[in-house]
């Protein structure tokens, strides 16, 4: 009895062994694979928002993290800097929307570096399906209207929705969430506007050191 109970134990420790090295090995197989598909999923979206033809560098060699919670809406956001000819050609911000009709909406927000807006994308939302998710690129034309804004393309008292005295529209039966949008984005801009010369100092540097 105790020998069948040895031999039990020690041919499921050899199943399990085996199991588990098979599944160590499909993971460090796949791994790299994940990381690269993640890459360009990546870098699809930002092509999205800022031309291929603007930048001659690797846009995601050198992110910025920074804590900008009242301009960006998170402790911690990335920003993506593109280069021309050795000279700042777009900066591409991670931002949060902490205020949406369902909760916070994340954000793309690209600009080039006259501060011009080259365009914006909602990444993920809860907002209402019907409503609120018309701020998805495939459910409506709304978010594109964002491109070649600017602090004075409308006047910064104008960037509000049309409902609050603002440039903007809204959808019928969904004020919340543009205002949301359009606020975030106006952040954005400021933001950019009064740290562009520090942020891309801070990319240089960091280029500098990680080649």
């Amino acid at each position: 009895m105790s020998r069948n109970i040895l031999v039990s134990a020690l041919i499921l420790g050899v199943f399990g062994f085996i199991g588990a090295t098979l599944v160590a090995v499909t993971e460090f197989g796949t791994h790299e694979r994940i990381l690269e598909n993640e890459r360009q999923a990546l870098l699809r979206q930002l092509y999205e928002i800022v031309p291929k033809e603007q930048v001659d560098n690797d846009i995601l060699a050198h992110p910025l993290t920074v804590n900008a919670r009242d301009a960006l809406g998170q402790e911690s956001s990335t920003i993506y800097v593109g280069e021309k000819g050795k000279q700042l050609s777009a900066m591409v911000f991670e931002a949060t929307v902490p205020d949406g009709y369902s909760g916070p909406i994340r954000l793309l927000v690209g600009v080039d570096s006259n501060g011009v807006l080259l365009g914006t994308r909602v990444v993920a939302h809860k907002e209402t399906p019907g409503l609120g998710d018309k701020v998805e690129k495939e459910k409506s034309d709304w978010i594109l209207g964002f491109k070649g804004k600017s602090l004075t393309d409308p006047k910064l008292d104008r960037w509000k929705v049309k409902k609050d005295g603002g440039d903007f529209d809204q959808f019928t039966g969904a004020t919340v969430t543009p205002r949301a949008v359009v606020n975030g984005v106006k952040a954005v801009l400021l933001y950019f506007d009064q740290q562009k010369d520090a942020l891309y100092k801070e990319y240089l540097d960091k280029a500098k050191t990680k080649p």
